[in-house]
């Protein structure tokens, strides 16, 4: 099992991942990706992919950290980790060597705005994948025993991931700082002291609410034919009983920021500083018309790869920094950051780079950017996700935390003409409105021997 969180490191992956996860279904394609609803509201999508024998199956619940009733944070990552254990008709483990007998591979993955199982397997094996979804769906036996176990096993996770390792802590310490009131603040993994208390009792109300058919979505990538996935699905998935209709995912809404606002760590495991600045800014799901696409550009452009004007000048040119860019997560329910970041090189300082990478969101403020290293950008990022079409998982994760987050498969599939519509004036809107130093955050991290300085 795995966690998503809002850290650095892992929005770094994430931002790559989300690059390479939007890649739409082409026209021209062998098959047309399918769409249908289960009379108990589950809704299913349907990828064809006939190259390789083989299927991603993918069930994406509506419910994620963010949505944690308060004081019960890191329960749906528990709750991930208790959808593993045994049901009224198997046996803990049971699900997993199936898949393993099979040679197939499966995880799930919680983070803010959903929670997300898998299993890739051949094609023969789907049904049976379905049936095991749909038993723990509603069949989990939960009892003090488990839990108690299972509690002792995210504690010790956070421990390990967590409270040794100086960059997850600072990259907490950030995110409750850049957002002062949505839960978005809030660790996905939750708070150690909030974690410690978790019981039965949340677990069984937890479940009830949200791990509902009507409040999720299924996703199948890979080597199957529509109509008979949508009969299998019907014959498991379609048995299980829709649940109570659940409240529009209205959350706290975040306020106007007007400060500029520090974190600083000093550790002794430290050897290089780093920085990162963040920004609050609209996601796809919250942005006007074009807004959350000139803000995936910006991000491209200024510092998405080695071609990017942050690799260029910090890196390529003045040799000060050993890393530096940029990268927007776009796909959130709420707002969402727009980070840039960066670590020095050799003797230069990292105030030096801090202050490189200004001064290019400067220029970009004061003059845009050009029309050719726009359409550049444009044809990098549109061939970067045609390149992912060969990942079948990315397929299925592309579509999976659209559809988690308030979009369609339309809006999939629209996405790249709404990319290629952007213009130069746009991206120098959104840097202009949205890239303001007096209305950021910045982490910093520092070995030892800097405190002080």
């Amino acid at each position: 099992m795995t966690l998503s969180t809002r850290g650095l490191r892992a929005a770094l992956l994430a931002g790559t991942l989300a690059l390479a996860a939007q890649a739409p279904a082409w026209a021209g394609d062998e098959a047309e990706v399918k769409d249908f609803l289960l009379d108990n509201g589950m809704e299913v999508v349907v990828i064809p992919d006939h190259r390789a024998p083989i299927v991603t199956h993918m069930v994406w619940y509506k419910i994620g950290s963010a949505d944690e009733p308060p004081g019960k944070s890191g329960i749906a990552h528990f709750f991930e980790h208790l959808m593993f254990k045994a049901t009224a008709n198997h046996a803990a483990g049971e699900f997993d060597r199936a898949v393993a007998d099979i040679g197939g591979s499966n995880n799930a993955f919680t983070s803010y705005d959903y929670t997300a199982f898998h299993e890739t397997v051949p094609p023969s094996a789907l049904e049976q994948m379905m049936g095991f979804e749909a038993d723990r769906m509603r069949n989990l036996v939960l009892t003090d025993d488990v839990i108690k176990t299972e509690r002792d096993v995210i504690l010790e996770e956070r421990r390990s991931r967590i409270d040794s390792d100086p960059q997850a802590v600072l990259d907490e310490e950030v995110d409750a700082t850049l957002w002062q009131n949505q839960p978005y603040r809030i660790p996905v993994i939750g708070w150690m002291q909030e974690m410690q208390q978790l019981n039965r009792e949340d677990a069984k109300a937890f479940y009830d609410t949200f791990y509902r058919p009507n409040n999720a979505v299924v996703i199948v990538a890979g080597d199957v034919d529509p109509d008979a996935v949508k009969a299998m699905a019907e014959r498991t998935y379609g048995k299980v009983a829709r649940g109570p209709d659940l409240r529009p995912r209205i959350r706290p809404v975040e306020p106007e920021q007007n400060t500029r606002r520090t974190v600083t760590l000093t550790d002794a495991r430290v050897s290089v500083p780093s920085f990162s600045t963040q920004w609050v800014v609209p996601s796809y799901h919250t942005a006007k018309p074009g807004e959350a696409e000139a803000l995936d550009l910006l991000a491209e452009i200024l510092g998405g790869d080695n071609r990017s004007r942050l690799y260029q000048q910090l890196v390529v040119k003045q040799g000060i920094a050993s890393e530096a860019g940029a990268f927007f997560q776009g796909t959130m329910l709420d707002a969402t950051n727009f980070t840039v970041y960066g670590s020095p090189r050799g003797d230069a300082k990292l105030s030096d780079v801090e202050a490189a990478v200004d001064a290019e969101i400067a220029r970009i403020v004061r003059d845009g950017v050009t029309d050719d290293e726009l359409e550049r950008a444009k044809t990098r990022y549109v061939r970067s996700m045609i390149f992912a079409r060969d990942k079948q998982d990315d397929m299925a994760n592309m579509y999976g935390s659209t559809l988690a987050t308030g979009g369609n498969v339309k809006d999939v599939e629209e996405w790249p003409d709404r990319i290629r519509k952007v213009t130069a004036g746009e991206i120098k809107a959104a840097a202009a409105r949205y890239l303001v130093l007096d209305h950021s955050t910045t982490g910093y991290l520092l070995p030892q021997q800097q405190a002080g300085n």
